[in-house]
C-alpha cells in the first residue's frame, strides 16, 4: 500500500540489485541473489523481518523500479494516476503510462487475493482452545478437505456448534454429525442393490455403507479377523451418534452429549481416513468457476468489474457456466479464456 516501513527495504535491496546488474554490464544476465554469501544478507535480512514473502521478489522488481509503473507509490496514487489517463484516453501524461500502471495494479491485486485467501484460510474455525485434542482436530480436518472440502466445513461447523452457550446449536451440532456421515458415505460408498452378508446399502443405510467401505478399503489377510473387529467398534459408534442425532430433532440436548458425539465422531473419522486409498483423495486444486465470487473473478481473470458482473449474470442465466458459455459473454476474449481454462473448473 505505499507504507514506507516496506517500500524502503525493497527500494535499498532493488537499488544494490541494480548495482550488481551493473556490474555485469549485461542487462540480459539475471543477477543471482544468493542470502548466504554475504552480498545480500542484510538487506534481505530487513526484508524476511519485515514477512514480505522473497518468492514475490522478481515480479515485485519489475513493478517497483519501473516509474512508469507507478515505481513505489501508493495503490491510491497508481489507482489515480491510471483512472486519468483513461478518463483522458491518453496512453501516457510524460511520466507514468497506462498499460504499465494497468498491469501493475493487476500484480497488487492478485498478490493481494493470495496473501488474504492464505490468511482467511489460517484464522477460520479458530478461536477454540488449544488442546492435545487440536493435533487429531487438525488431522481429520486436513485429511477431510482433501477428500470433500463441503464435508470438511460440516465437521467444522459442529465442533463450532458444541463449543457455543446455545441450546439449540447443542441440536444442530448433532443433526450436522448425521449429516456428514450421510455425505461420507455417499462419498465413500454409493448406495447400490448388492446384499452382502444379509447387509444391503439403500441410500437410507448409511452406517451399513461406511462399514462395508471399511470393510473393502483393507485388503490385509492377516488383519482380517482385526479389521472386522475394528468396523464393528466404529459402526457401534456410528449407531450411537445416530441415536443422540435423532434426539437431537426431538428432544433437549445437553452440551456434554453433543461434544462427546462430536469428539467420537473425530475419533471414528481419524481411524475411518487412515484405510482410505490416497488415490481417492486427488481432486482438483481448481475452484469452480460456477461458484467463484465477483471478486475471485475479477482478480483471477484479470478483468474489468463490469466484465466479472457480466459473468455472474451468465452463470445465473444457465444455472451454471460451461467454457462455451463464457465465450459468449461480453467482455471476454481469447486471452481471458485461456486463463479461465487454466484457473477455474467449469460445468
Amino acid at each position: 500500500m505505499g507504507n514506507q516501513e516496506y517500500t524502503t527495504a525493497l527500494d535499498n535491496f532493488f537499488k544494490k540489485v541494480k548495482i550488481e546488474a551493473e556490474k555485469l554490464n549485461n542487462k540480459n544476465q539475471p543477477v543471482k541473489v544468493n542470502a548466504t554469501d554475504g552480498l545480500f544478507e542484510k538487506e534481505l535480512k530487513k526484508i524476511i523481518d519485515l514477512h514480505l514473502p522473497l518468492t514475490e521478489l522478481n515480479e515485485s522488481y519489475n513493478f517497483k523500479t519501473n516509474s512508469k509503473a507507478g515505481g513505489f507509490n501508493s495503490v491510491d496514487f497508481i489507482e489515480s494516476k491510471l483512472n486519468t489517463l483513461i478518463r483522458e484516453k491518453i496512453g501516457n501524461d510524460g511520466y507514468h503510462y497506462k498499460n504499465p500502471l494497468q498491469a501493475h495494479i493487476t500484480y497488487i491485486k492478485k498478490y493481494a487475493f493470495k496473501y488474504l485467501t492464505e490468511l482467511h484460510e489460517k484464522l477460520k474455525f479458530s478461536g477454540t482452545i488449544t488442546s492435545s485434542f487440536d493435533v487429531l482436530k487438525n488431522a481429520v480436518d486436513d485429511r477431510l478437505l482433501d477428500l470433500d472440502p463441503e464435508i470438511a466445513e460440516q465437521l467444522m461447523l459442529a465442533f463450532k456448534s458444541v463449543s457455543s452457550r446455545n441450546k439449540e446449536e447443542w441440536s444442530h451440532a448433532l443433526t450436522t454429525c448425521r449429516r456428514l456421515l450421510e455425505s461420507l458415505a455417499d462419498k465413500l460408498y454409493p448406495a447400490n442393490d448388492l446384499v452382502i452378508g444379509k447387509r444391503t446399502f439403500k441410500q437410507s443405510q448409511f452406517v451399513n455403507r461406511l462399514w462395508q467401505f471399511m470393510n473393502d478399503s483393507i485388503e490385509s489377510e492377516s488383519n482380517r479377523d482385526l479389521a472386522q473387529t475394528h468396523v464393528n467398534f466404529l459402526g457401534s459408534w456410528l449407531e450411537k451418534t445416530n441415536k443422540l442425532t435423532n434426539k437431537g430433532v426431538h428432544d433437549d440436548v445437553s452440551q456434554l452429549e453433543a461434544t462427546k458425539a462430536v469428539f467420537h465422531l473425530y475419533l471414528m473419522l481419524a481411524d475411518l481416513l487412515d484405510y482410505l486409498d490416497p488415490s481417492a483423495t486427488k481432486q482438483s486444486t481448481k475452484p469452480q468457476i460456477a461458484k467463484a465470487s465477483l471478486d475471485e473473478l475479477e482478480a483471477l481473470l484479470n478483468v474489468r468489474r463490469d466484465v466479472a458482473k457480466a459473468i455472474v449474470i451468465a452463470r445465473v442465466k444457465y444455472n451454471g457456466l460451461t467454457l462455451e458459455q463464457l465465450k459468449e459473454v461480453k467482455g471476454v476474449g481469447p486471452k481471458t479464456l485461456v486463463t479461465a481454462q487454466e484457473v477455474f473448473e467449469f460445468n
